[in-house]
């Protein structure tokens, strides 16, 4: 299967940056898009100095490997033209003003950086913009494909059968862990501080601010670098509350404060077309005092010491003090269920058995100083939506490495075996693109060895 991972995600904006433009010609060109020889060299320079961190060599040419992912880049980037396919790309002019002015230092001035690249700065930011621009659609244009396809369990167990025996994959070591996460108790008041925080910012506004300045001072969003602006959406795709609240907004007018799992926020309805609604906001979280955090940690390392003495059990602490409601009710055991969840990935069965990898790093680093049976100090945190409070973890069970059966690592071997059918699918789906848009490729540049031959056939 081509390596569609690499090239949609793997290449860097550094790694275009690295290497000065050269005198060019076009290699190839697919639908609207031409492919630059100087693109092809860059991202060749990349590839052999991303294997060589890595420790192996290929046989390929990696200006063939080069040019094949390029070719699938821009077959992405035009189908998700014509399928009208909508992105965020209000953040890449300050990515690309963020890696021009690292690029600036490196060279040591900006005449030395247009000498480099042999062209006025104007235009090395404008093929930075679009080469990031490309990129951008064409990573949505794949995970949209790829999002289509399904599994049954009956095609989990025709791939498990289909494995030679000595060929299992291996499931690395896994934990079931169980915690007991609480709130600061001054979170009412906390809370009432954010309120009258966005009220005066939300006067400030009505008074002619920018929504967009103040967005970009205070916001504790990702959005916050875009002016708080959110990819048009459905009403449905935002958290119930904030939908709600942008149901009852015309263009240009701002919401009172709305609070969500997320925080609290101000709206600004920017405009909405049938049903996508294009908004911009400004999130805010409570903040607290030194002192209100390490009184939350100091009365979760008296429920330990209890625990500990067995004058209580874990999991009754959990249902008694726990404000964790995935896990308070199942004795504290965490499942990936509300990643699930903040993702929509509604069709996937939660599980309790955790990859050290795929835990937030201070509870695997904290878990990897544990027993199976024992329990932590308690210790400050944050939830997955960036609330903070104070956690204490068990490490319950550790599931050693092993080779993958049905009856213990189905879920994992449901991933394998949806990745398998998804990559087998996207072949289908990219040949027949590749057969129905419009592609040259110069003939000296015809590579033997393009593990997809459908390029060849134009």
């Amino acid at each position: 299967m081509l390596g569609c991972a690499a090239v949609l995600s793997g290449m860097s904006l550094h790694g275009y940056a690295q290497q000065p433009f050269m005198v060019d010609e076009v290699v190839a060109v697919v639908g609207n898009s031409p492919i630059l020889y100087s693109e092809i060299d860059q991202m060749a320079k990349q590839l052999v100095q991303q294997r060589r961190q890595m420790g192996y060599t290929s046989d390929r040419n990696p200006e063939s490997e080069a040019l094949e992912q390029l070719l699938l880049q821009k077959l992405l980037f035009n189908q998700a033209q014509i399928d009208s396919v909508e992105v965020q790309i209000n953040d890449i002019p300050q990515m690309v003003e963020d890696e021009v002015h690292r690029m600036v230092e490196q060279q040591g001035s900006l005449l030395a950086l247009e000498a480099m690249y042999h062209m006025p700065i104007f235009e090395i930011k404008r093929n930075l913009q679009t080469r990031l621009e490309e990129m951008r659609y064409a990573q949505r244009m794949q995970a949209e494909v790829q999002s289509k396809v399904t599994i049954t369990p009956g095609e989990v167990d025709r791939y498990y059968r289909k494995i030679d025996k000595d060929s299992l994959p291996i499931i690395p070591e896994q934990v079931v862990y169980a915690q007991i996460f609480k709130y600061p108790n001054s979170t009412k008041e906390a809370k009432q501080r954010v309120r009258e925080r966005l009220l005066e910012l939300r006067e400030r506004i009505l008074k002619g601010e920018s929504f967009e300045m103040l967005a970009r001072v205070y916001s504790v969003d990702g959005s916050a670098r875009q002016g708080g602006e959110l990819d048009p959406m459905s009403k449905e795709s935002f958290v119930v509350p904030f939908g709600n609240a942008l149901e009852k907004l015309r263009p240009g007018q701002i919401s009172e404060v709305v609070e969500t799992e997320y925080g609290f926020h101000l709206i600004q309805l920017i405009d909405k077309k049938g049903n996508l609604y294009h908004c911009r906001h400004i999130l805010l979280r409570p903040v607290f005092m030194d002192q209100e955090l390490t009184e939350t940690t100091e009365q979760l390392d008296s429920v330990v010491r209890l625990v500990r003495l067995d004058s209580l059990t874990f999991e009754k602490a959990a249902m008694d003090f726990s404000d964790d409601k995935y896990s308070k009710l199942n004795g504290g055991i965490v499942s990936n269920y509300e990643m699930l969840e903040l993702s929509n990935r509604y069709n996937e069965q939660p599980t309790t058995r955790f990859i050290r990898e795929e835990l937030m790093p201070t509870d695997s680093r904290i878990l990897a100083t544990l027993k199976v049976g024992e329990i932590s100090d308690a210790f400050e945190t944050q939830d997955l939506r960036g609330n903070l409070g104070s956690k204490v973890l068990k490490l319950v069970e550790v599931i050693p490495a092993h080779s993958a059966s049905m009856k213990d690592d189905y879920l994992r071997l449901e991933q394998l075996a949806l990745q398998q059918k998804q990559d087998v699918e996207f072949r289908k789906w990219l040949d027949e693109k590749i057969a129905g848009m419009y592609i040259r490729i110069e003939p000296q540049y015809r590579y033997d060895d393009f593990e997809n031959k459908a390029w060849l056939k134009k």
